[in-house]
């Protein structure tokens, strides 16, 4: 397996390529955004690894080219504490985020739970296929596609799986860590903020009011559920 790693830390860029060496992978390194899209045309890379703050370099833009261009798992890293900065991330493609400082081991986890997300067709391993609807909410996993009030939905790959996921379970609470297992395909209790972001971003596509949710549904402390508005 091939990881495209981008950042313009060259030390950290030898760090994690000395790390992915020895967990088996081969990297293919990029320090800034034109090396990063040669890289992902050229070098025929599995998954991305993109620190969004690049000196310079816009790592937002470079992300929303690199989805433009290919559908490969992206992990994004940021320096960033913010919600807005990882919500924007997410809303530009990317699959998966850590915050920094991070460990090598778990950035690894997170890139080898990707890859075998990544070798499966449907939004979750052990899900039904068959259409399902909940509410105003229509989802067919074999056609990838889904709609609220009969408008289709622009959904990430991510959001489809997270949705699919829930869908699946309408009416009862799922707790986040079973979520993050199914969906994201790691059970890591520092991944569970992941889940936040996306459930939030989900959220803003589909709710009249995200402030005022109708259909998803956050239980504080245990987990989230999809069900229809009352």
């Amino acid at each position: 397996m091939r990881i495209l790693l981008v950042d313009d830390d060259r030390e950290l860029v030898d760090l994690l390529t000395f790390a992915f060496g020895r967990a088996g992978f081969d990297v293919l390194p990029a320090y800034d955004s034109p090396s990063a899209l040669h890289q992902l045309e050229h070098g025929q890379p599995d998954l991305a690894v993109l620190d969004v703050t690049m000196g310079r370099w816009d790592g937002f833009d470079l992300l929303r080219e690199m989805r433009r261009r290919s559908d490969l798992p992206i992990i994004m890293l940021t320096a960033r504490s913010s919600e807005d900065d990882k919500v924007r991330g997410l809303d530009l493609g990317a699959d998966d985020y850590l915050t920094k400082p991070f460990s090598h081991r778990e950035l690894i986890a997170r890139v080898r739970a990707n890859l075998r997300r990544r070798g499966h067709d449907t939004p979750a391993r052990d899900t039904a296929v068959a259409p399902l609807q909940v509410g105003p909410i229509d989802l067919n996993p074999t056609q990838h596609v889904a709609s609220i009030d009969g408008r289709p939905l622009d959904l990430t790959v991510t959001e489809f799986r997270l949705l699919h996921y829930l869908m699946t379970n309408a009416g009862t609470v799922v707790p986040t860590r079973a979520v993050l297992k199914h969906v994201w395909g790691y059970d890591d209790p520092g991944g569970t903020d992941v889940v936040r972001v996306t459930v939030h971003r989900l959220r803003r596509k589909i709710e009249p009011d995200p402030g005022n949710p109708q259909l998803l549904h956050t239980v504080p402390g245990v987990g989230v559920m999809i069900k229809p508005k009352l």
